[in-house]
């Protein structure tokens, strides 16, 4: 049963919904059908006055009002301009870096409560003015005593009790899709939301920021793709976050980019490498790169670099889950749909109960139309939408651990999409999954492992020696204890082939004497053989137990 203060957030934003003119959301989700007599009665729907603007617009306002949860939803969806209507696209890509901001001097206040010091002494200059506002923070252009450029990220206020109260609302849809609608036990909400709860908590905590940006720094230390500001870990706290300032034009801008002479085919295959290198080479990717968060510094337009920001959000995969990703991109590419559906019964990704044969031609149905064509003329985000559709035949469950690397796919797929619509992602992503496979699986990969754990694997083979010598010794003296455990095995036979005698014995008698009983109370001729039969049996169960006692 719903919660009462989950109704009440379903309320509230059914009313905001309402409010920004988007009626036709709320009749059209399944969610609201039980609230829509109360949504004909209620006042807000009959007086509140409708906000004007185009749909776009009202759609941006509502997400904004409704909380970083939204906020975050409209920001995946406007990378997809693919599946949007462009209005409709437009407005919600200005929730990537235009969510209105908190003031300033608020800001200052949560600064110097987290560093313990006035602003005036940690920097040479702050701007009060915020330089861009997000769901969770926002960031302020500082400047350091040494002169070094900084932007500064503080947390919303109160950030952590809306963020936990949204959650608590998913929770519990979670839990009401689980009990009355049947698709749930394939799609394992629960097991998303949960998930998704992980990744939005550790967003909380800059600090967990701060390191995850220290690390992927450190990943692409002297890489000519991809720059990772410096952070300033004296002036880092789980609230504030200081780092290096980064300077570039906004991935979105393509017109400037263009205007400045930039390669933009080069640019668009290093993103994809730059992907896939994460995910594979490192296995510490960057999954949050909507466009307000990426940026590119055209120092040299022919050799553009990738600059990141924002790390809240940072995705890992098992070693497991990882193979099993580059063997099906590999056998995609090389249209060897038997072995994509080999490596999802392998994996476990679909029931062992499914045919191969079955598998294998619905992967081809889904796969072999769009296969060999440029980005512009094909949408991975409606391959994924038909591959669901193979999957709800097979019963294949979400995998909660992938939703990050396939929302981090979708949005790699927006950017390149705008940038170089004529980019082959399979051609520039080919070459870095053939040389992580082989480094995998190959001799070299064999040979590194083995330097890697030499020093456990010559801490085994110094006790190989004193391992066999205790083998040898127990078999030894095994081989003198074995009689003994025969003789012990020979005696418990024929204790328990007494146990059996004594009570075929105790049977026999109680036979006997319940023969007798009857016999008398039949009232039988001649009586005197009942009372035979009955103190003939009872006398021998008594001898029998008393033997027993013994």
């Amino acid at each position: 049963m719903i919660r009462l203060s989950v109704a009440l957030r379903l309320l509230a934003i059914q009313r905001a919904l309402v409010r920004h003119g988007l009626d036709e959301f709320v009749r059209a989700t399944h969610l609201y059908r039980p609230l829509r007599l109360l949504q004909l009665l209620s006042p807000w729907t009959w007086f509140a006055r409708r906000r004007g603007g185009s749909r776009g617009q009202r759609l941006r306002e509502a997400l904004e009002e409704l909380g970083p949860i939204f906020i975050k939803f409209g920001q995946a969806l406007s990378t997809r301009r693919d599946l949007l209507p462009r209005d409709i696209a437009d407005e919600l890509a200005r929730l990537q870096d235009s969510v209105p901001p908190f003031p300033g001097a608020e800001a200052r206040a949560r600064i110097e409560a987290a560093l313990g010091q006035p602003v005036g002494s940690l920097f040479a200059s702050f701007e009060t003015e915020a330089l861009a506002a997000a769901s969770i923070a926002q960031v302020h252009a500082a400047t350091l005593a040494d002169g070094r450029e900084v932007v500064v990220k503080v947390l919303r206020p109160g950030m952590r009790e809306v963020i936990r109260r949204d959650l608590d609302v998913l929770h519990q849809l979670a839990g009401l899709a689980h009990r009355y609608w049947e698709p749930a036990n394939r799609l394992r909400p629960s097991e998303v939301v949960t998930e998704y709860e992980k990744t939005i908590l550790d967003e909380l905590d800059l600090m967990r920021e701060a390191a995850n940006a220290a690390q992927l720094r450190r990943n692409f230390e002297g890489s000519d793709l991809l720059h990772v500001p410096e952070v300033y870990w004296d002036l880092c706290r789980r609230d504030v976050m200081v780092m290096e300032r980064i300077r570039g034009v906004p991935i979105s801008e393509v017109s400037r980019l263009r205007e400045a002479g930039t390669d933009i085919r080069k640019l668009a295959e290093n993103g994809v490498t730059i992907f896939f290198t994460q995910v594979f080479r490192h296995n510490f990717f960057h999954a949050d790169m909507h466009p307000g968060n990426v940026f590119v510094d055209i120092t040299d337009p022919a050799n553009p670099r990738y600059a990141a920001v924002d790390f809240g959000i940072i995705g890992e995969l098992e070693p497991r889950d990882q193979y099993y990703l580059a063997a099906n991109f590999l056998a995609f590419f090389d249209r060897d749909w038997q072995r994509i559906a080999e490596l999802h019964l392998e994996s476990g990704w679909i029931p062992s109960s499914a045919r191969l044969s079955e598998l294998t031609a619905a992967v081809r149905t889904v796969c072999e139309p769009i296969f060999n064509k440029p980005l512009g003329e094909i949408s991975f985000g409606m391959v994924l939408l038909r591959l669901f559709e193979v999957a709800r035949r097979f019963e294949m469950p979400v995998q909660p651990q992938l939703i990050l690397l396939q929302k981090t796919l979708l949005n790699i797929e927006g950017l390149g999409r705008e940038l170089y619509p004529d980019l082959d992602l399979m051609k520039t992503a080919r070459p870095v999954l053939r040389e992580w496979m082989d480094e995998r699986v190959g001799p070299r990969g064999l040979l590194r492992s083995l330097r890697r754990h030499w020093p456990d694997l010559a801490e085994s083979l110094k006790m190989l020696p004193v391992v066999a010598q205790r083998a040898g010794r127990r078999a030894y003296e095994e081989d003198w204890e074995l009689p003994i455990r025969e003789r012990g095995a020979a005696e418990q036979r024929q204790r328990l082939e007494a146990l059996a005698r004594r009570r075929d014995t105790l049977l026999v008698a109680g036979a006997v004497f319940l023969g007798g009983v009857l016999w008398l109370g039949l009232e039988a001729e001649p009586r005197w053989a009942g009372w035979v039969l009955a103190v003939s049996g009872f006398a021998s169960m008594a001898a029998r137990l008393y033997r027993q006692q013994d």
